[in-house]
């Protein structure tokens, strides 16, 4: 039996979108918003890792939990393997999910794909999720990170053979957007952190690579659609009508 823990990295220093994880959606702070989703997952605790006192306090003041975290370490996972350490250092949970904070609209199914992306490979390391590019702008377009994968028959599932910013591979076929939601085992969380940064994630700039280059396997599991990431105020507004409350029907009908 599995006990997931999700942590949620978020701290104010975001340089596209200042202090985005307090941007009011409908009267809560972003970083709230992303929480509720997580707990929608529903697939274990949810820890915020805040890297700021700000982001600690309204988390807690919805009675959410939340830990502080370093807010100068290298990497969002160094972020998360920091409150691992707080939020559970007797390490009562085996699979640690790892939500970004600027995730907002996240689907619950998203959350539950990458955690069954992990725990249905004994010899995983790590699970993520990808889904297939539909709009050919995001081909070329860097901040859209792309999976190969050799996946199985039916196509839900499949091992990461490599991570970049350009579309690949090439040729006729569909290509995967990689959607930046991690699951790790508590042993492999703390293999990668201990590992240097890798010649290719130098390259490409994406640290999943320095597993795949450790030979730790990366499971993934496809889903159909990609969830609203906000690094823009664009984005930020269409967050707030994509999260904005249904219209309630009252009166007397008789």
């Amino acid at each position: 039996m599995t006990r997931p823990i999700v942590l949620i990295p978020a701290r104010l220093a975001s340089t596209r979108l200042p202090e985005k994880a307090l941007a009011d959606i409908h009267g809560e702070p972003m970083i709230v918003q992303v929480w509720r989703r997580a707990l929608e997952a529903d697939v274990g605790r949810v820890v915020v890792a805040a890297g700021d006192a700000a982001i600690a306090e309204a988390v807690l003041a919805v009675g959410g939990e939340a830990v502080l975290t370093d807010p100068d370490l290298p990497s969002g996972t160094d972020r998360i393997h920091q409150a691992l350490g707080l939020a559970d250092p007797d390490r009562m949970h085996d699979i640690i999910v790892n939500i970004q904070g600027d995730l907002p609209v996240l689907e619950p199914h998203t959350t539950r794909a990458a955690v069954e992306a992990l725990v249905r490979m004994p010899d995983a390391a790590m699970g993520t999720v990808a889904a297939s590019i539909t709009d050919s702008a995001d081909l070329d377009e860097t901040s859209v990170n792309k999976v190969v994968a050799a996946w199985e028959s039916d196509g839900r599932f499949g091992r990461a053979l490599y991570f970049s910013k350009y579309p690949v591979p090439w040729g006729e076929g569909e290509v995967f957007h990689h959607i930046g939601i991690y699951t790790y085992r508590s042993a492999a969380l703390d293999r990668f952190v201990a590992l240097p940064p890798s010649p290719l994630e130098r390259r490409e700039r994406l640290e999943q690579l320095r597993a795949l280059e450790a030979g730790m396997r990366i499971e993934v599991a496809r889903v159909e659609t990609v969830p609203l990431g906000v690094d823009t105020a664009a984005q930020l507004d269409r967050a707030r009508t994509l999260l904005r409350p249904n219209p309630q029907i009252s009166g007397d009908s008789a």
